[in-house]
């Protein structure tokens, strides 16, 4: 350490921040370590340039303004990238002796039930169901899904207590899986929790081939006996009734057990049809948070840590460029990149500004591109006809209100990949004949009244930027 030492400085205000800040949000982002002072700089560590960057973004003025408060110096607090070791990661992370001991307790208070682990837990090597690059260090956290980051993050680290279970619902490529996973993976790696993560679809062939197989008691024990059960898309389960009524008895084994259950769906639970009511009063029981599309700003910073992920190189204005056409989700904004990284290694030519308008133009330009939902086009149609979102779910028929909302079931039919019942459901638990009915009219109106395509192509625009 050098003449100056500062280190009392930044301990206090990193103590002062805790108490300020949310247990979730000081847990995330303060992986910080003093490393050294210089003449009017603090030095400190931090795992990676992406935290870096984040850390830079949202805290650095504060650390700074507080620093200077308490020194009376105007201090900078200079980054450096280091890597920790296993037991170094994060300061709430237990050590291994820990581990071991909650381990053999576990054991024990199931012995007369316990089944044979599919991992060794004391190899913390890659979990077999879960993706490794699905981690909290590589999810990008924005307006958008800062809530539901904090709470899976809280889960993770106290799996089966605060949020129990939790249900993180949105449309497609928003990252429902991706936080899921990275709940399994820092839970797997830092408690060695037994994690099964299953999507709902195979929960059900599962489930369908212990019956045809007459292994129904092996099936129970295995999920039963789960420290975490991880489920995607139990939309897929609607209709399903054999299926609900298992996974029912199975969420109550393991709530009843304080183990944790976490789900993913495309959309409230309360959308949710032939879904039976216990089901989905399991389902409600805890948490629920949804995601909507990125904003401008956080699909920026998603595309630059992309970039950074891969190793690659690309123009800050081609990045903005994606992330100001591409509004709908983290899905669509990587496949757009993968394009441009795809072009670049086959031509071996650089991607610039004019290179990516000419292969994107079919992305761009693409009207289903956006992820829509009925909600969404509901609430866009009714505001520029002067109507009130209610108005077009409503049994009202009058001209005023009858002709935006058979439009709105038109362009919803159009840019959406709901069908005619469910757009009937949507739409106050009308009939598919009705919805059928409605896109007639406006395709007749279409060919009597050039005009109204020019309000259908307003509509549209208005509908892609309401989420940008």
């Amino acid at each position: 350490m050098g003449t100056w030492d500062y280190s009392i400085f930044w301990k206090e205000t990193v103590n002062q921040l805790k108490n300020e800040l949310s247990e979730q949000e000081y847990t995330m982002w303060f992986n910080m370590e003093y490393e050294t002072s210089e003449e009017l700089s603090i030095v400190v560590s931090v795992p990676s340039g992406f935290y870096r960057d984040q850390v830079k973004q949202r805290y650095q003025g504060r650390i700074e303004g507080k620093l200077y408060e308490l020194s009376g110096h105007h201090l900078s607090v200079d980054f450096e990238i280091k890597q920790r070791s296993k037991n170094t990661a994060a300061p709430s992370s237990a050590s291994q002796d820990n581990i071991e001991e909650k381990e053999e307790k576990k054991s024990s208070s199931r012995a007369s039930q316990a089944q044979p682990r599919v991992i060794d837990q004391k190899e913390r090597g890659k979990h077999p169901q879960l993706r490794e690059d699905y981690t909290f260090e590589n999810f990008v956290i924005g307006e958008n899904n800062s809530f539901a980051a904090n709470a899976a993050l809280a889960i993770a680290k106290n799996p089966g207590t605060a949020y129990n279970p939790c249900l993180i619902y949105g449309g497609v490529g928003l990252g429902k899986t991706h936080l899921m996973q990275a709940i399994g993976n820092l839970s797997w790696k830092e408690q060695g929790c037994k994690i099964i993560y299953i999507t709902a679809e195979n929960f059900t062939n599962e489930f369908v081939e212990s019956i045809k197989n007459n292994k129904t008691t092996d099936f129970k024990n295995k999920y039963r006996n789960a420290d975490m059960l991880l489920i995607d898309d139990i939309h897929f389960l609607q209709k399903k009734i054999e299926t609900q009524e298992e996974l029912f008895h199975t969420f109550n084994a393991l709530y009843d057990a304080k183990k944790q259950i976490m789900f993913t769906c495309d959309r409230p639970v309360s959308e949710l049809k032939n879904l039976s009511e216990r089901l989905r009063s399991r389902f409600e029981r805890g948490l629920n948070v949804d995601l909507q599309p990125p904003s401008y700003e956080t699909r920026c910073a998603i595309l630059a840590k992309k970039s950074e992920v891969r190793g690659i190189s690309i123009p800050v204005e081609v990045l903005n460029l994606i992330a100001k056409n591409v509004s709908s989700n983290v899905r669509d904004l990587e496949a757009s990149l993968t394009k441009l990284v795809a072009y670049a290694e086959l031509t071996k030519k650089p991607v610039t500004l004019e290179t990516a308008q000419q292969q994107l133009r079919d992305v761009f330009g693409a009207p289903k591109q956006n992820n829509v939902t009925i909600e969404t086009i509901q609430k866009v149609v009714a505001d520029y006809f002067s109507l009130s979102y209610t108005d077009l779910k409503s049994k009202k028929r009058t001209k005023a209100i009858s002709f935006p909302r058979q439009l709105a079931m038109y362009i919803a039919r159009e840019i959406t990949e709901y069908s005619t019942t469910e757009l009937g459901m949507e739409f106050g638990g009308r009939d598919h004949t009705t919805v059928m009915h409605g896109c007639q009219k406006i395709e007749e109106r279409l060919k009597a009244e050039p005009s109204l395509e020019t309000t259908i192509q307003k509509l549209n625009k208005l509908i892609k930027d309401y989420n940008s």
